[in-house]
């Protein structure tokens, strides 16, 4: 690691490096990594999920801090603020725009990968999660120490808790237990002053903030203390795959329609993919529709569920695995959950929308023709209802309770429409930037009100009163209008 010798190359390092000394209660010279050290590539890059932001063109850091201690964290905010540096704040690097680790102005990256500890407290049914930890990590501690606890969170075990969970973070489970964010009861943060605030000391409204108004606009959040739910010992997963040729716009229509009200032990979402089929010496294009569930229960009352509400599917026993609740197979040990990089990084986007009312079949058609015209895109259906039904737009930052871009204009007719919205965590700087310095209200309600909707307005107002300098800010931060007024 890097030392404070090394690490103080020439004045301005040694400059940082003394300012980042001087603020922190404890060592940490180690977690610091300047572009001189031969670990500032390898760190830097380790959580790149989008190669897009690999090449040598990228904006990079000045200096990395891996923190290892809370003092870390406040000593890297006070020097960023004394130096008029920006910080960006990374947990799992699950940011596909990459804001959580690039930035056009010079900046800081304050990497929370080291910060992975869980606790479980199996007799309270809850457990204290820091933000670097991924949800994988999370997830194995907890069926370390329970089978019938788990928690509502996200598909994907290699996503930073820290980012998943101050975005709003959606699941399998959500139909059952609500969002990931419905199930968090106190937080740690540090503030732009630099001081560590638990949900008493921060007040309810940061707290109402951070849980899925996007953290970073508000602080750097160091844990988090949820609520695990109650989940049976042997659950019950299932994929079928339909093509066009097999009926899959049918089966499509008939999934709009009921998804959101069967049971809320059950989750079915859809994946759509162009896929190749060949025909003579000519290779065409189908649509694959793969429906992925997972339900709180055993093979029998499945199938009983799925006979009368979803026989068109066509689902037998023989497609089902029993399974614990971390959706691994019983052969499978669950140390899997701990890789942190079990696929190799590509170039990818993202982008999410709403839509409230089923498409109808020559809507589902058209869609197809588009999809196989392009051939890349892939489009993921999740459904609400249930538990997120019963759910206050306004109890979480989160407001979607109830209901590439060329694919992205063709869904225009489809989706949700004034604002059109989109889902925080697949964050899309097609919607809007703020642009690097002050913004006003106006400007960035652009972008916010699409992820925010009604919901934009108070997290401006909680915005101007934590971090009134705007200090914590990037292409998509809360805004601080009294930071703009004084630029003005």
């Amino acid at each position: 690691m890097a030392s404070p010798s090394s690490s103080a190359a020439d004045p301005a390092q040694h400059k940082y490096l003394q300012c980042l000394t001087n603020h922190s209660s404890t060592p940490i010279s180690q977690a610091i990594y300047f572009p001189t050290d031969p670990l500032y590539t390898s760190t830097l890059e380790s959580n790149i999920r989008n190669l897009v932001y690999a090449s040598d063109s990228t904006p990079r850091p000045l200096f990395i801090v891996a923190a290892t201690h809370v003092s870390h964290i406040q000593s890297t905010i006070l020097c960023c603020k004394a130096h008029g540096l920006q910080l960006r704040i990374r947990s799992g690097g699950h940011d596909f725009d990459g804001l959580s680790y690039v930035s056009p102005s010079p900046f800081v990256l304050l990497d929370l990968f080291n910060l992975r500890s869980v606790t479980i407290d199996v007799e309270s049914e809850t457990a204290w999660v820091n933000s670097g930890a991924t949800l994988g990590e999370l997830y194995h501690e907890i069926a370390g120490n329970s089978k019938i606890l788990g928690f509502p969170g996200g598909v994907c075990p290699t996503v930073g808790v820290g980012g998943f969970l101050s975005g709003g973070g959606y699941g399998n489970l959500m139909r059952k237990h609500g969002l990931s964010v419905d199930n968090v009861v106190d937080a740690i943060i540090v503030d732009s002053d630099g001081r560590v605030l638990d949900r008493e000391a921060m007040g309810e409204d940061l707290f109402w903030a951070i849980n899925g108004g996007g953290g970073a606009s508000f602080g750097v959040i160091v844990s988090w203390k949820i609520r695990l739910v109650p989940v049976p010992e042997t659950v019950t997963v299932f994929r079928v795959e339909r093509t066009l040729e097999q009926g899959a716009s049918d089966v499509v229509h008939k999934w709009q329609l009921i998804a959101d009200k069967l049971h809320e032990d059950l989750f079915i979402r859809v994946v759509l993919i162009p896929v190749p089929i060949t025909s003579g010496d000519e290779e065409k294009f189908t649509i694959k529709a793969k429906f992925n569930a997972l339900f709180l229960g055993k093979t029998e009352r499945l199938m009983g569920l799925m006979d009368h509400e979803f026989p068109e599917l066509g689902l037998s026993p023989a497609d089902c695995l029993e399974m614990s609740w971390s959706n691994y197979p019983p052969e499978t040990s669950t140390e899997v959950l701990r890789d942190r990089h079990p696929k190799p990084e590509k170039f990818v986007k993202k982008k999410s929308d709403y839509v409230q009312e089923p498409i109808s079949k020559e809507g589902l058609e058209a869609m197809w023709d588009k999809m196989i015209q392009l051939r890349k895109p892939i489009l993921t259906f999740n459904p609400y209802g249930g538990r997120m039904g019963q759910i206050s737009e306004k109890d979480t930052p989160f407001p979607h309770r109830a209901g590439m871009t060329s694919m992205y204009e063709f869904m225009t007719p489809f989706v949700s429409k004034s604002p059109r919205c989109s889902y925080l965590n697949y964050r899309d700087v097609d919607l809007g930037v703020n642009g690097d310095g002050n913004v006003s209200y106006e400007e960035a309600s652009v972008w916010g009100m699409k992820y925010f909707k009604g919901n934009f307005e108070r997290l401006v107002e909680v915005k101007t009163k934590v971090d009134p300098g705007n200090f914590f800010r990037y292409e998509q931060s809360i805004p601080s209008p009294a930071d703009f007024l004084r630029a003005g």
